[in-house]
């Protein structure tokens, strides 16, 4: 009996699919019926990749191997992923599997997904395409009842396709081009570019420009307080004459000179003064549906939640919860049939006791309607606005509350009448000159009232004293304020998605602008990844809110500037991309046409920035306030070092692949050392944590503390600057802060008698000495969430605790509240093992104890007649100069309540070659 294979994009929505069809029995990671097989990918479980022959490695990037044009694209299985891609590799080849249904997401993102793993599997079987707005039973039967044709969406692959390979053209030849740039003096320093992620992060440097161009002004406002019969009110003298310019700053209440506001004080001063005043009424809508980004706006304006975290929290509540329909949408209308589906939802949510009395008022009064406002099918692309679904919600988080409450109150709003104010506008005249007070009233709240408004009473905010017709008000106070001009507001996130969201106004081309129309920069799915990208980047921080963007930034733009590639941070870039993929979706451009001129962009990335022989690079560059140290002369700054105008010396900008922030700079010239600092790259590519210092001989250095064979030739160590952050764990002596690292006070000097030593940063993150004091005192410090493991790059979190033997090892806790001790590879390896049985654990565990010892033993001869500073350093220097630095091998393994005990040993290593031999490289 023939079947259809189904692919979802995620085992969630596969076992939803199943629950709402019916029949299906579960075998493993797959269901089947009499008429189905049924299974799914994970996201992406196949990638586009070069030819082997094409392939290079980090290591080996200069511009001999630029540019990367293979001439065909193979496609490679994502690791992580394999086991799956072969289970559905396996079924599509099932003799009984006539047809497959595409069930991943109905979407550019989702065809691909669906189209790599049938060419990867070499599908011959008729396709059908499953186009899901809603994972509501009802929404998957009705879709299954309307199948579309896989040719339908050839366009659509071929779209999809498109895009992911220019991106890789782009994104890899553009990276590394721009890294063989930086680092064709020596050393490695990675400089990524995209064609998403760098003209967002030149709108972010263009407003920073702004900022740092900005020049305050002084200006002066007159206001005024006026009495009448009923009471007092305030007015602001306005210039009755003025005219809009393109100058933002000026505006009719302001003066520019202190002596004209304080003629206006003079002449007004215990004056009488006439009224008049003119009241009509306003209205205000409510705003239209939510989308992803206006979604992601609201939710970081009103608590802080970064896009990602929207994101996630919105992904939840229409995967896990069935509460919400699809969330990575960039339409805000539904469509003209839903009328009958919304009276659904809106009954549904009648009966909930937050939402219930306005989703009541809403069906009684009958205000769902027709209106292009709301329902509008041409308004909708892959998906409709993010709306709530006919699913009660049950056991939401309180993030998802906040979240799902935020969909609920705009979707009942938008049906809801406009609110209604009372505007009313007094001039009052005093010796000539006008004095303007507004006041504003709501009379009805409308939609307001879903947000809590009433209408205000007759003293409420807004509210004017009332002046009798031809009533003369005496002008009882009067005085002027000096303020200043302010630059603009910094970048949050919130204001970031609006200007990534709006990038194709900037546009000048009517096609492209047209093109860009209601996308900008990035989709709605992906934008929150492109912010966090460039935060890991190191291009932006994040502080409070603010969005600021490092020297690193400045200087991508910069170099993109000089190079004559500026079109990689311009919104045209997408606009252009965006137009011939929507005319490749349409079928009326040709891919190949498309990917040729990907390729000779490519190509002229490449060749500018190879061919650039210019001793810097043109820009805007700062002239330091520190004199040099080494003849007083003034300090410039050029596109690759800081050097004095004077004299010869100079350092680099990038040491050790790290980008200089001007303020850090200042302090090294000034105090000749600082650190420690995070971000630096070692020659393969590893990050590593140093101090930095100017030697006797203005030379600059890296610090990476001090050897056992330096220690036995030092003098003591003075602590009595400092206060002990807690007794050493091995020997009780006080442990103090000593460079890199925290130290016993017995394990420094010429007559050392503990080894107790634990690196300041440990895989990335940084420890804190209130961290370090928790660890000495409790013997565990809090959750840190900044490790980044050696092996895989991924992030972790874990617990620094101090063991019984005072060695320092990792634990980490785990999602049913237990706690793991790491097994002593790294923290990643460490946090995988913990999925695996105690038993086996401890058996693993015990084989690495006897591998450590040796180890241990082995590096620490090496370790002690090893020179620790800038001429020779360890693959890992926060590891390999604290001994409990980064745990590396596993001990035995203990069972106590509710845990897996696994203690981390420590190895000092000695990968000389790795670290640069002195910042410049």
């Amino acid at each position: 009996m023939s079947k259809a294979l189904i692919i979802a994009e995620k085992p969630s929505v596969a076992a939803d699919i199943a629950r709402a069809l019916g029949g299906f029995v579960r075998h493993g990671d797959y269901f089947e019926n009499d008429d189905y097989v049924l299974s799914s990918a994970v996201g992406h479980l196949v990638e586009i990749a070069a030819p082997e022959q094409y392939d290079v490695k980090r290591g080996k990037w200069s511009f001999t191997h630029l540019p990367v044009i293979p001439p065909h694209f193979d496609l490679k299985p994502i690791e992580k992923t394999h086991d799956r891609l072969k289970q559905l590799t396996k079924l599509i080849k099932r003799k009984d599997v006539t047809s497959l249904i595409n069930a991943c997401d109905a979407g550019r993102e989702g065809e691909l997904i669906f189209r790599l793993i049938v060419q990867y599997a070499k599908a011959k079987q008729p396709m059908q395409r499953l186009w899901l707005q809603s994972m509501t039973p009802n929404a998957i039967r009705e879709g299954f009842a309307k199948l579309r044709q896989g040719d339908e969406l050839n366009g659509l692959a071929d779209a999809a396709r498109s895009r992911a390979e220019a991106d890789w053209l782009v994104g890899i030849n553009g990276t590394r081009a721009m890294t063989a740039f930086n680092s064709r003096d020596g050393g490695f320093y990675l400089t990524t570019v995209g064609r998403v992620q760098t003209p967002t992060l030149a709108v972010v440097v263009e407003r920073e420009e702004k900022i740092r161009r900005f020049v305050p002004r002084d200006y002066f406002e007159v206001k005024a307080t006026f009495g009448a019969k009923a009471g007092q009110y305030e007015g602001k003298w306005f210039d009755r004459n003025f005219k809009k310019s393109d100058d933002p700053e000026h505006k009719a209440d302001r003066f520019w000179t202190r002596e004209d506001a304080e003629a206006i004080v003079a002449a007004c001063e215990g004056k009488p003064g006439t009224v008049t005043e003119e009241s009509k009424p306003s209205t205000q809508i409510a705003p239209a549906l939510f989308d992803l980004t206006t979604l992601q706006r609201e939710a970081n304006g009103r608590f802080g939640f970064s896009a990602k975290t929207t994101l996630a929290l919105a992904q939840a509540l229409y995967e896990k919860h069935k509460v919400l329909t699809y969330p990575r949408t960039d339409s805000r209308a539904l469509p003209e049939d839903y009328l009958g589906t919304v009276r659904q939802t809106l009954g549904q949510l009648s009966e909930s006791g937050v939402h219930g009395e306005f989703a009541r008022t809403i069906l009684e009064k009958d205000w769902v309607k027709p209106n292009k406002r709301v329902f509008d099918n041409s308004k909708i692309s892959d998906h409709f606005a993010i709306i709530p679904t006919l699913q009660a919600p049950k056991n939401l988080s309180d993030a998802e509350q906040k979240v799902y409450d935020l969909v609920v109150r705009r979707f009942m709003a938008v049906f809801y009448p406009a609110a209604e104010y009372l505007v009313t506008t007094r001039i009052t005249t005093v010796a000539g000159h006008p004095f303007k007070t507004e006041g504003r009233v709501l009379v009805n709240p409308g939609w307001l009232a879903i947000y809590g408004r009433d209408a205000s009473g007759g003293d409420g905010p807004g509210n004017l004293v009332p002046v009798e017709p031809n009533e003369t008000v005496q002008t009882d106070e009067i005085a002027l304020q000096a303020n200043q001009t302010r630059p603009p507001a910094r970048y949050t996130e919130a204001t970031l998605l609006s200007a990534m969201e709006g990038a194709g106004k900037l546009v000048d081309d009517d096609e492209l602008r047209e093109a860009m129309a209601g996308k900008g920069l990035g989709t709605p799915a992906t934008r929150a990844a492109i912010i966090e990208g460039l935060i890991t980047e190191r291009y932006l921080l994040r502080e409070g809110r603010e969005l600021i963007p490092t020297a690193k930034a400045f200087q991508l733009l910069t170099l993109l500037r000089g190079l004559g590639v500026a079109a990689l941070s311009m919104p045209e870039l997408t606009g252009d991309w965006e137009y011939k993929l929507s005319q490749l979706e349409k079928g009326r451009m040709d891919r190949q046409v498309f990917m040729s001129d990907i390729a000779a962009m490519t190509r002229d990335i490449v060749e500018k920035a190879r061919n650039f022989e210019a001793d810097t690079v043109p820009g805007d560059y700062a002239v330091l306030q520190t004199p040099c140290p080494a003849c007083g002369g003034v300090i410039k700054e050029n596109y690759k070092r800081f050097a004095c105008s004077q004299c010869d010396f100079s350092i680099t900008k990038i040491p050790g692949g790290r980008q200089f922030e001007l303020p850090e700079v200042e302090t090294l010239l000034q105090d000749k050392v600082i650190g420690p600092l995070t971000g630096f790259r070692s020659k393969m590519g590893r990050p590593f944590s140093a101090i930095l210092k100017i030697t006797p001989e203005n030379k600059l250095e890296f610090d990476f503390g001090q050897s056992d064979a330096q220690d036995e030739q030092s003098e003591p160590v003075d602590f009595s600057g400092q206060e002990s952050l807690g007794p050493c764990p091995k020997c009780q002596s006080p442990v103090y802060i000593h460079g890199m690292h925290y130290v016993c006070s017995h394990a420094v000097g010429p007559n050392k008698t503990c080894d107790f030593r634990s690196g300041r940063e440990i895989l990335q993150q940084p420890i804190e000495p209130a961290q370090m004091q928790k660890l000495l005192a409790d013997g565990r410090t809090d959750l840190l969430t900044g490790f980044v493991s050696s092996r895989t790059r991924r992030k972790f979190k874990a617990f620094l605790v101090r063991e019984p033997s005072g060695k320092i090892g990792f634990e980490f806790d785990n999602a049913k509240g237990k706690t793991t001790k790491a097994d002593g590879k790294d923290g990643e390896e460490g946090a995988e093992d913990r999925k695996r049985t105690t038993r086996a654990t401890a058996a693993k565990s015990g084989t690495a104890t006897k591998a450590s010892t040796t180890v241990r033993k082995t590096s620490a001869a090496k370790a002690s007649t090893t020179r620790r500073t800038t001429k020779a350093a360890a693959d890992d220097p926060a590891a390999a100069e604290g001994e409990s630095a980064t745990p590396k091998a596993g001990a035995k393994a203990a069972s106590t309540a509710g845990r897996t005990r696994r203690t981390a040993a420590s190895a000092k290593t000695d990968n000389t070659g790795d670290h640069p031999a002195d910042p410049s490289e």
